[in-house]
């Protein structure tokens, strides 16, 4: 399963928000497509153009009618990202497509239950401190916070 290739799909979300009688309009990418393509990264580099060139934001699908094809600009980035501009009628949507190596994967674990005898105790002791924050430190210097 690891080292397969997938093509990510974003859509750029925008809401509005009104602080001092101005409208904000705030960004964000969201994640909206994880795509298993395969061990092949030419074949995930053409799925992510076909992506590019085809696929429709979910806010312009609910309000297309049949027969409907809305403007798309598609760029290319230097890094291969797909950066697509779609627009129909009054609204306008921003898509970015990339591809991705999943390189790594870990299932979910949980911690075992606590008994009766250890929820008493940590609510006389108050909580468990929370885990060191991650931290990079190169060869031969130590982890001074």
């Amino acid at each position: 399963m690891t080292d397969d290739w997938y093509v990510l799909i974003e859509e750029d979300t925008r809401t509005t928000q009104r602080a001092d009688g101005t409208d904000l309009k705030l960004h964000r990418w969201m994640l909206t497509g994880t795509h298993r393509v395969g061990p092949d990264r030419a074949e995930a580099v053409a799925a992510a153009e076909d992506a590019a060139l085809n696929h429709l934001p979910g806010i312009l699908a609910r309000h297309a009618r049949p027969g409907d094809e809305p403007a798309r600009h598609v760029l290319l980035t230097q890094d291969g990202a797909w950066i697509v501009l779609v627009k129909q009628r009054h609204r306008e949507c921003h898509i970015r497509v990339t591809t991705a190596r999943l390189v790594h994967t870990r299932e979910e674990k949980e911690a075992p239950s606590k008994s009766l005898k250890e929820k008493l105790r940590s609510a006389m002791e108050g909580p468990v401190p929370a885990p060191k924050p991650w931290s990079w430190t190169p060869e031969g210097k130590t982890d001074r916070i």
